[in-house]
């Protein structure tokens, strides 16, 4: 009986070893079903449970500073489908429908009615009258409509640039409607609902309703009716002087704000052209902050602040201009071939003479006239809000030689953006404080609560209130008396200075490409507006900034004035402009002069037909302003000179950064390093030795460490 009995029990140990290990199994699995597999399975069972709709924010509206609105969300509609609810004999009748009102390929549509899922959104954005057709076709309830927002901007292409655009799912792609995304966008909601087997919600089901968050309001520092006025005179100005865009900036000097930008031409940012990249590319950008430009006889205002301001220049002072300057063995010429003689500061200023202001520079000193350069914010962002800011190029000091210094002195060998020489201007003018220009001025969330706000900020003091003074006088006396006198406006006290620049084509100077500009500014004695206009690549006889820029920056200033009720004081005469295209320019400038105007125009096309005059035909100017006359003869011609000089380029090969760099100098070339801070020796350079360039032209060099 005991050897039985043994085995029966090794056979039950078996038995109970067998089972507890499937227990083990079992509770195995289970672990893995309900902790590791759980959520999972959870997820699933929910979306067969439940159906998650997503609640849509309302995107925050883009206001100007009076509360006019430029950007707002308005109600718009999106078709969805529900694949498993579509019949499989119903599915090619519903994606035709559904193809043709939404204008979509039947292909795809039917692919997304076929598919194994339960809610698909098929398309965005449609119209009342799109999904009233789509009811009226009885699709089943496979096919539903929700509440869809779309961004509309009423007032078309007003502040294009600036204010951007969204993608058709409401995220902000361009301009502010991007830089201020986490703003505008908000929160989305959910609303979660029981359903049942078939996704029909539960008679008596639960319901999670997780409210969406709307998103802020952004309140500018723009004004639209300055900026209509602002485009309308850059639309002019682009169509006259067939130019190849224009660009134009409004501000209150004193505080930085910025009143009015544009750039045209530009575009509607409720149908942006989204088929042709390129062209908008081309069009979304704020050239008024993107672009570097040599700006001309506009900078020779810094140079003027800073000649005073350190000392270096007083209202005493005396020039003696003969055409040209020599600076270092280099002639350098001014815009006049013939000079201006002997003059005074103020003199030289209204005749915005070349070598004069080279005087000022050189008598500053390269450290001297840098530390004025930098402390006018050259060299950096202005960190305005616009987007896509550069920082414009300014030589590095030790890479400058005087010849750098005489030419940086009247506009060129440094470069700007438009936005960093209004700033300069204003700092120059407004008592001497840089103030950091700003186009936000509130971000307001849907409670009412400011969540962020830019007040005026005052960057550093630039010049003394003395020099800022005496500068806005002799900036008065260049539109009074000087080249700026299309400026002009009756009954108002106006500053500025005019323009003209060559263009970089290829890293050369372009003889056929200009940039024609003018800044000024109104009240003279107390400044409250400031207003700069740039016409890039004009194509017409006579390119100066006082005749295709000075007239539209006195358009807007006057416009501007009125707006904000500033009445004219005293009396000064002013004549109509009488209509003189048809004439031969011959007989518009006798027809002119018989109202006290003079007429502007080609020497050699006295014969020629006028096809256009500004100001236009109506407009009232200030006795002996001028007329600039387009005839049917009148084709670019570049009034500044370019240097012809050609040098050879020596070789600079093995030779170390200071070597190079005054060997380049003697040539009378420059020296370009990308990056800057390089050592060693020179391994590769270009233009090569022994190359014939124009003097003053740019020489890459790479140095390399030689073990």
């Amino acid at each position: 009986m005991g050897a039985p009995d043994i085995a029966s029990k090794k056979r039950l140990t078996y038995l109970l070893g067998i089972i507890g290990f499937l227990f083990l199994l079992l509770l195995g699995r289970l672990f893995y079903v309900q902790v590791i597999w759980g959520p999972e399975l959870q997820e699933k069972a929910l979306l067969q449970w439940t159906l998650d709709s997503s609640l849509s924010a309302e995107r925050g509206r883009i206001l100007d500073r009076d509360g006019q609105t430029l950007a707002q969300s308005g109600t718009a509609y999106k078709v969805e489908i529900n694949p498993q609810r579509i019949a499989a004999g119903e599915r090619m009748r519903i994606a035709t429908e559904l193809a043709n009102v939404l204008d979509m390929d039947y292909e795809y549509v039917l692919k997304r009615v076929s598919e194994n899922k339960q809610q698909i959104i098929l398309k965005r954005q449609i119209s009342r009258e799109q999904m009233d057709e789509l009811i009226s076709y009885n699709l089943g309830n496979g096919v539903t409509f929700g509440i869809d927002t779309m961004r509309y901007y009423p007032m078309g292409t007003l502040l294009s640039q600036t204010l951007g655009f969204t993608t058709v799912d409401g995220v902000g792609q361009e301009g502010l409607e991007r830089s201020y995304d986490k703003y505008l966008a908000g929160e989305a909601g959910r609303l979660i609902t029981e359903t049942d087997r078939d996704n029909m919600p539960l008679a008596y089901g639960s319901q999670e309703y997780i409210e969406p968050v709307d998103g802020c309001d952004i309140v500018l520092t723009t004004d639209s009716v300055v900026q209509s006025i602002l485009e309308k005179k850059l639309e002019e100005a682009l169509e006259v002087n067939n130019a190849k865009s224009a660009q134009g900036l409004v501000m209150n000097p004193k505080t930085g704000e910025i009143l009015a930008v544009s750039t045209k031409p530009d575009y509607d940012p409720n149908a942006p052209p989204r088929s042709d990249l390129e062209t908008l590319q081309q069009l979304v950008k704020q050239r008024v902050v993107c672009d570097a430009y040599e700006p001309g006889s506009t900078f020779k205002v810094v140079t003027l602040s800073a000649a005073i301001d350190s000392g270096a220049m007083s209202l005493s002072h005396t020039f003696d201009c003969g055409g040209s300057k020599d600076v270092n063995g280099e002639r350098i010429k001014c815009w006049r071939a013939k000079g201006h003689g002997h003059q005074t500061l103020e003199e030289a200023v209204r005749n915005s003479c070349n070598p004069a202001f080279m005087t000022m520079a050189l008598s500053m000193g390269k450290e001297t006239f840098y530390d004025y350069i930098y402390k006018f914010g050259f060299g950096s962002s202005t960190e305005s809000g616009l987007t896509g800011e550069s920082s414009g190029i300014v030589i590095h000091q030790k890479y400058v030689r005087d010849n750098n210094i005489a030419r940086i002195g009247f506009g060129q060998s440094i470069a700007v953006t438009p936005i960093q020489l209004a700033t300069a201007v204003s700092a120059a003018i407004n008592g001497g404080e840089l103030m950091q220009p700003y186009i936000v001025k509130q971000v307001i969330g849907e409670d009412g609560e400011i969540k962020k706000e830019n007040q005026p900020t005052v960057v550093r003091r630039v010049v003394s209130k003395e020099t800022s003074a005496t500068v806005r006088t002799i900036l008065e006396s260049v539109v009074a008396e000087g080249s700026g006198k299309n400026a002009q406006i009756a009954g108002y006290r106006v500053g500025g200075k005019t323009g003209t620049a060559q263009k970089y084509v290829d890293g050369k100077v372009s003889s056929g490409s200009l940039i024609a500009s003018f800044v000024g500014f109104a009240p003279a004695d107390d400044p409250e507006y400031l207003c700069l206009i740039l016409v890039d690549e004009p194509q017409v006889g006579v390119i100066f900034g006082s005749t295709v820029a000075a007239p539209f920056v006195k358009d807007v200033l006057q416009e501007t004035l009125l707006h904000y009720g500033v009445l004219p004081e005293g009396q000064q005469e002013t004549v109509l402009v009488p209509n003189v295209v048809g004439m031969s320019a011959k007989q518009a400038a006798a027809e002119l002069k018989k109202v006290g105007i003079n007429a502007n125009f080609v020497e050699g096309e006295e014969e020629a037909s006028v096809v256009n005059q500004v100001p236009f035909a109506g407009d009232s100017v200030i006795k002996d302003s001028d007329v600039l006359l387009y005839t049917t003869a009148t084709s670019v011609d570049v009034i500044a000179s370019v240097e012809e000089t050609m040098v050879t380029v020596p070789n600079v090969m093995g030779k170390t950064p200071f070597a190079v760099y005054n060997l380049l100098t003697a040539a009378g070339l420059e020296l370009r390093m990308e990056p800057e801070e390089q050592s060693g020796i020179a391994v590769r350079q270009k233009p090569e030795a022994g190359t014939q360039v124009p003097f003053g032209e740019k020489v890459t060099v790479d140095f390399s460490l030689v073990e």
